[in-house]
């Protein structure tokens, strides 16, 4: 195990970090605004609606997220002429407009997957409730069935956050340097990739350890009741000893 390498490399990768968090962060926060629309239709009484939600989950949800950032970083080149009749070439030449437009696409459908199964979990008593004292359409969504399937989707969406941070790593296969096109830079230079693997591998854990607590700490904060719940529970435990 060569310590050296291991210091001089962890600045390096620790660099490369801000390019894995925008990357990240940005596709989650576009996907999400994506992924609800998307989750409305899927639970649209509406076949033609239903049915193309339908289709757009399936096929992102059913290829590689590799083949999603191959085919619209390179396959975007042979409609380049229509692209630049229309405005878009001048961001889809970039990779790394290319690589947020595929992770935004991919994680938009596992998004709205998770979102809809929190709606279908909220009680069918509280929509009750609500339509009897007058409440209806948006007003309703607002208020009663988007916080309750929020809460309710969180440790998934938590899981899909995680997700995402690994996924950012596909990108360094279109030459953006975040964390695996640095260790991938560096491993060319040195030929030593346990060292280098090891140090990026876990700065990806210490990324999603801390996305783990937020979302535990998120999860306490939106569910009271459950933290009054294991509260009692412990004290009830301690007596008992």
């Amino acid at each position: 195990m060569d310590f050296e390498l291991i210091a001089d490399s962890f600045p390096k990768l620790i660099s490369a970090m801000d390019e894995t968090l925008m990357l990240a962060f940005t596709s989650v926060s576009i996907g999400f605004f994506v992924a609800i629309p998307i989750a409305v239709m899927r639970l649209s009484m509406s076949r033609f609606l239903s049915a193309i939600a339908y289709g757009y989950v399936y096929i992102f949800r059913s290829t590689p997220l590799l083949v999603q950032i191959f085919l619209i970083y390179y396959g975007s080149g042979q409609f380049r002429p229509f692209l630049q009749a229309v405005g878009l070439w001048v961001v889809l030449r970039e990779a790394w407009f290319c690589a947020i437009l595929a992770l935004m696409l991919n994680t938009a459908a596992y998004t709205s997957e998770i979102i809809r199964g929190g709606i279908q979990s909220v009680p069918w008593g509280q929509l009750e409730a609500a339509r009897a004292i007058g409440m209806s359409g948006l007003l309703l969504f607002r208020r009663i069935i988007f916080p309750v399937a929020v809460r309710q989707a969180l440790p998934a969406y938590g899981n899909e956050l995680m997700l995402m941070v690994k996924a950012t790593s596909l990108a360094s296969t279109i030459t953006i340097i975040e964390i695996t096109g640095m260790a991938k830079k560096i491993i060319a230079a040195t030929y030593r990739p346990i060292e280098v693997f090891l140090i990026a591998g876990s700065i990806y854990l210490a990324i999603n350890f801390l996305i783990s607590r937020g979302i535990v700490l998120t999860e306490n904060w939106l569910n009271p009741h459950l933290r009054r719940l294991r509260q009692t529970e412990k004290t009830s435990v301690s007596t008992r000893a």
